[in-house]
């Protein structure tokens, strides 16, 4: 066990709908800081907490792996098993940086302090909801890629349908990418941000 196999780690729907060339976990999360940091602008949010909680969501999938919605995990399981994943991997470390590790990624119910991960899984904070917008829109905007890629559209539409509620209510610079990315699908045209 690697601190850094998630960059190796190609994520679990792209190889299950046979996707050439899958992105990493570490692709997808770096992506999303990207966008975290450039995209939104937004002086209500923190938007340090925004690319640090787009860096460290899935860390944990270096050991556990990248379980997927199609896996039938119980999110509280998957939780608790990231959690472990993620105290295995400040174990890797020396102590000073394991310790800024932990205060990342996990829930210390004495002193009641949400770290970025478990501010990410709850999804209550507005930095959380913008980040599970942004990705969400990665994940669509990720499908659209590889469906101009390999020539095939529509054929990544289970991950468009699993998004569209739950996007309905995003921050708005979210839902205006997402409008301009229907847009150019609807047209088969490439989408740039």
């Amino acid at each position: 066990m690697r601190l850094f196999d998630f960059q190796h780690l190609d994520r679990t729907g792209w190889v299950r709908k046979g996707v050439t060339k899958p992105e990493t976990v570490a692709g997808h999360m770096y992506r999303m800081a990207i966008m975290s940091a450039f995209l939104v602008d937004d002086a209500s949010l923190d938007m340090n907490k925004c690319i640090r909680m787009s860096i460290v969501h899935d860390i944990g999938e270096s050991i556990i792996g990248d379980i997927t919605p199609n896996d039938g995990v119980d999110d509280a399981y998957k939780n608790k098993i990231e959690t472990e994943a993620v105290e295995k991997l400040a174990g890797l470390v020396k102590s000073k940086s394991a310790d800024e590790i932990r205060q990342l990624f996990q829930h210390d119910n004495r002193i009641l302090h949400f770290s970025c991960r478990q501010e990410y899984e709850e999804g209550k904070t507005k930095e959380a909801k913008l980040v599970k917008d942004l990705d969400r829109f990665d994940m669509v905007l990720q499908a659209y890629e590889y469906e101009q890629m390999e020539g095939k559209p529509e054929f990544l539409q289970e991950f468009f349908d699993s998004t569209k509620e739950k996007l309905a209510d995003s921050h708005p610079k979210v839902k205006g990418m997402l409008l301009e990315l229907y847009k150019a699908r609807e047209n088969n045209v490439a989408f740039t941000i």
